[in-house]
């Protein structure tokens, strides 16, 4: 099979693609024929030995994927031919992957193989953050930042599927043109006051839950546009500052500061990932859930992928279009 290896830890440039030996069967997972793997920031820190998780090289990145189940164990409750996402920690930048059973799942019948390729990671991470950690309820008001990226759409998706409204913090029209189009109620561009902005659509109250996968400034501010007893969810550090949050805010207004870390808390809740599957599958069949899909690279541009989400240029889940294509497959 034809695979991406990463040799040294030196970025996306370090990229080599290369044929490789078919994964070996193994009991508790499924092989898939890969036709598209999500393009996620894990992978751009894997390039560099910067993930929490660091693997000694040679290995292939892609923590995610989509296709068809190549092989399956017996009463693995798959076989052979169904079309099935995967979050596999490693290795879906290739054309056939061995991914953990409890992390596989059915494609919605509404999605095709570039939509399911981006899936499970943004999903299952929006879904946890709101759902679980967030404890985000109907009718109150959800704040998005990095609304137009990936996990950005998929929070405002999921926060619609939860009966919420959604404003969407963006840098530039034609990223809130995405943020509308993924579900948004309003769309605040970041170059003017967004704190000023949530205040005036929430009519002076703030925003219950704040969903923050950037970091740096809209971390720090974040407070300042939350009601009491809100929850800020601190989701990752796109903007590639980890900033420090001021703890008098935190008392004053009575907020929660909540960690969100998906992959970090399944050893705690082994029931989780089946759990959101089903919340996310009824949210897909109601129509809420239907993700953005951005620009598709084949698999030797994996490197320019990953520079593009590294630049902040994505509109949506930026996705390798990997053996017969990303766009097959809806039924």
């Amino acid at each position: 099979m034809r695979a991406l290896v990463v040799n040294e830890t030196t970025g996306p440039d370090a990229l080599e693609l290369v044929e490789l030996p078919d994964p070996a069967l193994e009991a508790g997972h499924l092989v898939i024929a890969v036709r598209a793997a999500g393009v996620s920031f894990p992978d751009l820190l894997l390039t560099r030995g910067e993930y929490q998780f660091k693997p000694d090289p040679p290995f292939t990145p892609g923590v995610e994927c989509a296709g068809v189940v190549e092989w399956a164990p017996r009463d693995s409750g798959f076989a052979a031919g169904d079309r099935v996402m995967a979050a596999t920690m490693l290795g879906s930048f290739a054309e056939l992957v061995r991914a953990p059973l409890p992390l596989c799942f059915p494609v919605p019948e509404t999605l095709d193989f570039a939509q399911a390729g981006g899936f499970v990671m943004n999903y299952h991470t929006a879904h946890f953050a709101l759902a679980r950690r967030g404890r985000l309820a109907a009718g109150e008001t959800l704040l998005v930042h990095g609304a137009a990226g990936g996990v950005g759409t998929a929070a405002i998706q999921v926060g619609k599927g939860l009966a919420a409204r959604v404003l969407a913090v963006v840098s530039d029209a034609e990223k809130g043109e995405i943020a509308a189009q993924a579900g948004a109620d309003e769309v605040i561009l970041s170059d003017e006051d967004w704190v000023a902005r949530t205040k005036e659509l929430t009519e002076g109250r703030g925003a219950e839950v704040v969903f923050d996968p950037v970091g740096g400034e809209r971390l720090e501010r974040s407070p300042r546009c939350m009601r009491p007893e809100g929850r800020l969810l601190v989701v990752g550090f796109a903007g590639g500052t980890i900033p420090a949050i001021a703890a008098n805010r935190v008392l004053l207004r009575n907020i929660d500061v909540v960690g969100v870390s998906w992959g970090g808390f399944l050893p705690h809740d082994l029931g989780l990932p089946a759990h959101t599957d089903r919340a996310l599958q009824e949210m897909a069949a109601a129509g809420h859930v239907k993700p953005v899909v951005g620009r598709r690279y084949p698999l030797a541009d994996a490197a320019e992928a990953l520079v593009d989400l590294e630049q902040r240029r994505a509109r949506g889940k930026l996705v390798l279009e990997i053996g017969a294509g990303a766009s097959a497959g809806v039924e």
